[in-house]
């Protein structure tokens, strides 16, 4: 299928949001069913940015809001996790976790949807800040990449520039929450689903877009 008739989708998250984390599954899934018709780009929303970078105690509801992320989506969030979560003092800064994504994606090969979610296990599973640079060194690793050019991407100004672009282009979509995938067609953008909509239950909702645009 020739790039012209290739379906073009946005998905936007954080990697500091739980209910991202929960519609991982499903998203890849989706991804990967549709990989033949579809080009999806992946952007930072900026959750916890400026007033809002603080430890994660400063936000109590997050437990709670992941026990009902975990029942209602399967997802698990791991031990190590779970202890940073009891001692409450790891910064949650969004616009570093968006930076590390940009260091990531910008790599020869990568699947900016692998990369997110990597960052995604760092965090939810191992408890690992997005701010420390060792963990996209090790992300880089795990995904076969050049560690010591997404460590240097990671640190450069220029980077860090492209992630603040990633808000803005978020704020010119009109995006408020997160998770968000949005199709992109010539009479504008759609959203597809929500954070607890299946892999099947997107791919009929692209079905139908993709009928209507037909006719």
């Amino acid at each position: 299928m020739s790039s012209a008739k290739r379906t073009q989708l946005t998905y936007v998250f954080d990697a500091y949001c739980g209910w991202c984390y929960g519609f991982g599954p499903a998203l890849h899934e989706f991804a990967a069913a549709n990989a033949e018709r579809s080009d999806l780009r992946v952007l930072s929303g900026g959750l916890f940015t400026g007033p809002r970078a603080l430890p994660v105690s400063a936000y109590p509801h997050i437990p709670g809001a992941n026990a009902r992320i975990s029942e209602l989506t399967g997802v698990t969030f791991g031990p190590a996790y779970g202890r940073v979560l009891a001692e409450g003092t790891l910064v949650m800064d969004s616009a570093d976790a968006a930076t590390g994504l940009v260091a990531l994606r910008n790599q020869p090969g990568t699947s900016a949807l692998a990369a997110a979610a990597a960052m995604q296990r760092a965090w939810y599973i191992d408890g690992r800040s997005l701010s420390d640079a060792q963990v996209y060194r090790d992300i880089a690793a795990e995904l076969g990449l050049d560690a010591e050019a997404v460590v240097a991407a990671y640190e450069s100004p220029t980077t860090r520039a492209q992630a603040e672009a990633d808000f803005r282009e978020v704020r010119r979509l009109g995006v408020e929450g997160y998770p968000t995938l949005l199709l992109h067609t010539a009479h504008g953008t759609d959203r597809l689903g929500g954070p607890l909509s299946t892999s099947d239950a997107l791919t009929r909702a692209l079905d139908q877009h993709s009928a209507v645009m037909a006719t």
